[in-house]
């Protein structure tokens, strides 16, 4: 069979790569480049640290709370703002913020002052950041490509996050050993500083809102009955917030698993990291090769699924080859779902309500900061691996059980949840 790859109706035109013609989405994906490698070192960087600290797997749970949970509370008023402001603008501001941060840990650590507390304060104050950050965020991508090149440029920010969650694990531990951790969070501020660079060359007149309210209380009030009303978009929700609780939250054990149940270090630690993000880039790669020819409404369903598995079977293991597989597998996995999410979420709403809906997409995050707390707490009692096959467990029952209520009623091929109408 001849395989035509290229022309107007060839593999790659019909691939995500097509995304890169657009300018502005192309200084958003290298803005995100800069930034997704900042993130992922201050997020495991502080989790390290704590461990590092206090070598308590509720503290370092804790941390993971304190960063998610201003997220919970606050995300539905990120997402009233970036309806109502220029989306880019406050990016660029929060962006700015979390260079601070990063760079003031590092100088905390320097001058050999850095305590448990300041871990957990900075942690909540980069929260609070995320809760305006993330809706501005999500809400941009439909304003950067048309409508039938959404699926593809998520996938494509996947990609950097995948990315990024492979470049530092592959060179974490040996950072760490030749510039200390402190080492770690300089080279997140000047990322971050990057990151504002490129957003500043992008134009500012495509992300400008009008609001529809004479206030941002009517306008959080408005965006919840939106939401309530659209049975499809409560239900990706909901999968959301039961994933973040009892699945990605997983990740807040790591430093323990590593160490505990491998008999490793932090060497371990960044391999099963590396791991992780291995599977990550490689389920996106897939995603943006595929582009239209995705279908999320179906995906959505094999992420979550099979991350629960996986994540089930993780907590049987007890060798670093083993964990390191599952790891992959969990990295892809939980792409898949995210990608498939997040593209239905975005179509699905209307541009008026789209940063109040990704806001109340993100109580994924804030779920995890529950999840994690939940996590520290029962591993301290009961072992990391039973927790982790447990929680595992729990995601494939919930996500099984709401697979199959959707199929049969028909939601899955109907408009209001498949993205591909």
């Amino acid at each position: 069979m001849n395989l035509r790859l290229f022309g107007a109706d060839g593999f790659f035109a019909q691939s995500s790569f097509v995304v890169f013609g657009y300018r502005e989405y192309r200084y958003f994906w290298i803005a995100a480049a800069f930034s997704n490698i900042g993130m992922w070192a201050l997020i495991y960087g502080r989790l390290w640290l704590m461990h590092s600290l206090t070598d308590s797997p509720l503290l370092v749970g804790l941390t993971n709370t304190a960063t998610l949970a201003p997220v919970l509370v606050l995300s539905v008023w990120g997402g009233a703002l970036a309806d109502r402001v220029n989306r880019l603008k406050l990016l660029q501001f929060t962006r700015f913020l979390f260079a601070g941060l990063a760079f003031l840990t590092g100088v905390l650590i320097v001058m050999d002052v850095i305590a448990p507390w300041h871990v957990i304060a900075i942690s909540v104050v980069t929260g609070i950041l995320l809760s305006f950050d993330i809706p501005s965020r999500s809400a941009m991508m439909p304003s950067l490509l048309p409508r039938e090149h959404l699926a593809g440029g998520i996938a494509m920010y996947s990609f950097v996050f995948g990315g990024a969650a492979v470049i530092g694990p592959a060179f974490f531990g040996s950072l760490v050993a030749l510039w200390g951790i402190e080492g770690i969070f300089f080279i997140i501020g000047a990322a971050y500083i990057l990151t504002v660079v490129f957003l500043l060359v992008m134009n500012p007149a495509y992300h400008v809102q009008t609001p529809k309210t004479s206030n941002i209380a009517h306008g959080v009030v408005e965006g919840l009955k939106y939401v309530l009303g659209y049975r499809a978009l409560l239900i990706l929700i909901l999968l959301g917030i039961v994933m973040g609780m009892f699945g990605t939250s997983f990740e807040a054990l790591l430093p323990a698993f590593a160490d505990d149940v491998l008999t490793g270090g932090v060497t371990t630690y960044s391999r099963i990291l590396l791991a992780e993000g291995i599977g990550g880039i490689c389920a996106t790669l897939t995603i943006a090769l595929l582009g239209t020819r995705v279908r999320p409404s179906y995906n959505v369903f094999v992420g979550v699924i099979g991350f629960g598995i996986t994540l089930a079977a993780l907590g049987l293991v007890s060798t670093v080859v083993m964990a390191m597989i599952l790891l992959a597998c969990l990295g892809g996995l939980r792409v898949v779902f995210g990608t498939m999410n997040t593209t239905m979420m975005q179509t699905l709403s209307e541009d008026q309500y789209r940063g109040r809906v990704m806001s109340l997409h993100q109580l994924t995050w804030g779920s995890t900061a529950i999840g994690s707390l939940m996590m520290g707490a029962l591993a301290e009692g009961i072992g990391v691996s039973l927790t982790i096959g447990i929680c595992g467990i729990i995601v494939v029952l919930f996500a099984s059980s709401v697979a199959i209520w959707m199929f049969r009623n028909g939601y899955v091929n109907s408009r209001s949840v498949s993205v591909e109408e």
